[in-house]
């Protein structure tokens, strides 16, 4: 089992955490959120958080889950970070939500790397990948840097056109847009008997789709994944799939994966982390992914 950081990259740090929060810098912005795994001590002062920070997520007292956002004199609601990593490169729009989320994910930039190369290393000339609950689009947009057709599934509509404005930021397009509850799609998808060389996986704990379709990861993934083993090709593919929920660790999710996919190779799996500028390793998910020859 892997415990995996994110590779360097110029436009994010994790500067400190602890009091069940985490101060980030973003390009040049440093943010405030919650962060519920930071059980935790900060290593510096409150006021040198304060100094730092350009804006600070505050919760409602009756809805944990939503907020609002103070911000400093200066502090944009919108602006863009670039990822490097090698030949790897992007740009993301960041915006500040209710929600807390800002439309990316730093952890996920190990995952990034290991999609574009994986997705190079296929002997298609035009690899098919599919990308489940997408969110704004950083494994897309890795998937398609690499040479893939992505089809990208979310079902938010204006997450998926925040993920599109993404894509034409990075100068990139072969990118297909679908606003839909993944259940639906995958199923459809089997029936008509289509098949892609990737599949990326990255659902919420609990969601809805667009036509309020619930969702309940501890008893819809088994039959999800499923799915995807129908829409996965055998020859030479690989898949990649992240939870977020507390309730599962890694060893659950790998037990889960060789059920459905019993003849995957050079299968990696474990925990992504951050660390801070102290050292401190904030948990941030747990991670399975696999490729096929």
């Amino acid at each position: 089992m892997l415990l995996l950081p994110p590779p360097p990259w110029p436009d994010y740090q994790l500067i400190d955490t602890g009091g069940f929060e985490k101060i980030e810098r973003f390009g040049k912005y440093f943010l405030v959120r919650p962060e519920p795994q930071a059980v935790w001590d900060k290593s510096l002062t409150e006021e040198q958080w304060e100094k730092q920070c350009h804006a600070s997520f505050k919760k409602e007292k009756n809805n944990p889950e939503k907020g609002e956002w103070d911000l400093k004199p200066g502090m944009p609601e919108q602006w863009y970070v670039d990822y490097s990593s090698g030949p790897l490169n992007f740009r993301m729009r960041l915006g500040l939500t209710a929600f807390r989320h800002i439309g990316i994910f730093p952890e996920q930039s190990n995952n990034w790397d290991y999609i574009y190369h994986a997705t190079r290393s296929l002997q298609t000339e035009r690899p098919r990948v599919l990308n489940l609950f997408a969110y704004t689009g950083g494994a897309s947009l890795a998937a398609c840097a690499g040479g893939a057709e992505v089809v990208h599934l979310d079902s938010v509509k204006q997450v998926v056109t925040w993920a599109r404005h993404n894509m034409e930021a990075s100068h990139l397009d072969n990118i297909r847009w679908v606003a839909e509850d993944a259940m639906k799609f995958v199923k459809r998808e089997s029936r008509r008997g289509n098949q892609y060389e990737g599949i990326i996986l990255d659902p919420p704990a609990y969601g809805r789709g667009p036509e309020g379709e619930k969702w309940l990861l501890e008893e819809m993934i088994n039959d999800l994944l499923k799915q995807c083993a129908s829409l996965l090709k055998e020859g030479p593919s690989f898949l990649v799939i992240n939870l977020y929920s507390m309730g599962f660790s890694a060893l659950i999710l790998e037990s889960l994966v060789k059920s459905v996919f019993p003849k995957q190779v050079e299968m990696e799996f474990g925990e992504f982390f951050i660390p801070d500028s102290f050292g401190k390793k904030l948990p941030l998910g747990i991670f399975l992914r696999f490729k096929r020859s």
